[in-house]
């Protein structure tokens, strides 16, 4: 296996942007898995709940909301599974390859017209394939460059507005689809078009760009170890087999009890496999601190996407229901405001990657930018308490509450989210790399978990309640952070 140095070697370090020229094959994997992703999920919620006439599923709005938080927690806890894959089987590079194979079939599936079992169907191959595709593209980007040298931070911003540039595009593209054909499965066709796209450029590129990045893996299994996970594996299958068997008989198979158990899955998984990783006796002393200083990053990051998360969830719905979508004789089609916060991120992070790289090491610490981004997160849940009580909680609001909302939190993410992709690849125990990525994306999975009660509070509380409650948690937890900013930075070394 080629050592850190080796790969790097390998890979030409100017062609894009003054970056490595690998970071153009992974800036374009994932503007188009982003394209496809977040172009499915604006309709998502939508198509849920619209009614059967309308060609929805005939859902209501609080379980279409469980339903798309428990999904969404699913999709970022599936990386421990393909974060395990990259490290002990495929490697990265062939992980994010069948990633993209899956995730397009998904979209295929959910373009068909097969109701409630299609739906679930397409979910079940989107989760599998985000979970080999996202982490490991993250991952790679992280092995393209040398731990010393300091265009990594502006390299992940640079990598983070080409999932926003994906993200921002396919929402105004499906839904003026879906809206000209009255038909979410149109929309959903085009999201598995984006995809096909994104896996060409990808191996059109990839062999010249990457080097020798990510084609083995870091930690593979031995004979011994491949018998042996086959045995756990179909242990594990045959047990879930005869839970779901009793489960059905004893009639307790609904969409509400789902939602409860995988909220259960989705808080312990991450407690889960931090405990293995610091335990595990491969990783050394110095990597053990460094996950210390992961556990207040990891609670900030889970926070921040319980608030950010919620913009294709209960915003999606409130902006739908208690937003004035007219401008004239022009009316707003309530799809395209999934395209505002990724417009805003691709607007600003060309700023924030210039700032990192003008400040270089005087720019401040990991903790302190993760600090931050609570206090804009905070701010802009704190925000949407003036129109609630303008409002009196019936009349219409200005969307531009919702345009000033989603540009605090915007603030926040640019503080935290390419930040924490560039911190988890510093910070990542040597032997658990991509799995480590994968514990980063499980801060979403952590926070969607926790979203899909949240959806069912949201209209038994008044809104100023609600938003007030996760705003000021929010507040909170930045003070905390901020004083335990030094002790973090301690803990993480020569990598804060």
């Amino acid at each position: 296996m080629a050592t850190k140095e080796e790969v790097v070697k390998s890979v030409p370090q100017k062609g894009f942007f003054g970056h490595p020229k690998g970071l153009f094959t992974l800036f374009f994997t994932e503007f188009w898995e982003r394209f496809s992703y977040y172009g499915m999920r604006a309709l998502l919620v939508y198509f849920m709940y619209d009614t059967v006439a309308n060609g929805g599923l005939g859902f209501s709005e609080v379980t279409a909301s469980s339903i798309m938080a428990i999904y969404g927690s699913l999709v970022y806890m599936s990386g421990i599974i393909g974060g395990w894959i990259a490290d002990r089987v495929l490697g990265t590079r062939r992980s994010i390859f069948w990633g993209g194979i899956l995730i397009m079939l998904g979209h295929i599936t959910l373009a068909l017209p097969g109701g409630v079992p299609f739906l679930f169907t397409a979910m079940i191959l989107i989760i599998l394939g985000t979970g080999l595709l996202k982490p490991n593209v993250s991952s790679v980007v992280g092995e393209i460059y040398s731990d010393e040298d300091t265009r990594r931070d502006s390299g992940f911003s640079i990598f983070y507005m080409g999932i926003n540039l994906g993200s921002f595009i396919a929402p105004l593209i499906i839904g003026a689809v879906q809206e000209e054909t009255k038909s979410y499965h149109a929309g959903f066709s085009v999201a598995a078009v984006g995809m096909f796209i994104g896996l060409i450029m990808y191996k059109v590129t990839e062999k010249k760009n990457l080097g020798k990045a990510g084609l083995v893996p870091t930690n593979p299994l031995s004979s011994e170890e491949k018998v042996k996970v086959i045995k756990i594996a179909s242990v594990v299958l045959v047990v879930v087999a005869i839970l779901l068997v009793i489960a059905n008989a004893f009639d307790l198979i609904s969409i509400d009890n789902a939602v409860n158990f995988f909220t259960i899955i989705g808080l312990l998984a991450p407690i889960c496999v931090f405990i293995w990783m610091f335990t595990s006796k491969k990783t050394k002393a110095a990597e053990k601190s460094h996950l210390l200083a992961y556990i207040p990053l990891f609670i900030t990051g889970t926070m921040f996407w319980v608030i950010q998360e919620q913009g294709s969830t209960i915003f999606s719905i409130y902006i739908k229901n208690r937003t004035d979508l007219t401008m004239g004789s022009f009316t707003i089609n309530p799809v395209w405001f999934q395209s505002i916060n990724p417009l805003f991120i691709i607007i600003l992070a060309p700023v924030f990657a210039a700032l990192w790289l003008k400040l270089g090491k005087r720019q401040p610490s990991t903790a302190t930018k993760f600090s931050f981004s609570l206090l804009f997160a905070g701010a802009s849940f704190l925000i949407m308490i003036i129109p609630a009580v303008l409002s009196k909680g019936h009349l219409l609001i200005s969307p531009w509450w919702i345009v000033l909302s989603f540009f605090l939190v915007v603030i926040g993410e640019l503080l935290m989210s390419p930040v924490g992709l560039s911190a988890t690849t510093k910070l990542a125990p040597e032997a658990f790399a991509a799995q480590t990525m994968s514990l980063w994306f499980l801060t979403s999975t952590a926070a969607q978990a926790l979203n899909a009660q949240f959806a069912k509070v949201f209209d038994k509380v008044s809104e100023v309640q609600y938003f007030g409650f996760l705003g000021g948690t929010a507040i909170v937890l930045f003070i905390i952070m901020l004083i335990i900013s030094p002790w973090i930075s301690r803990k993480m070394g020569a990598v804060s």
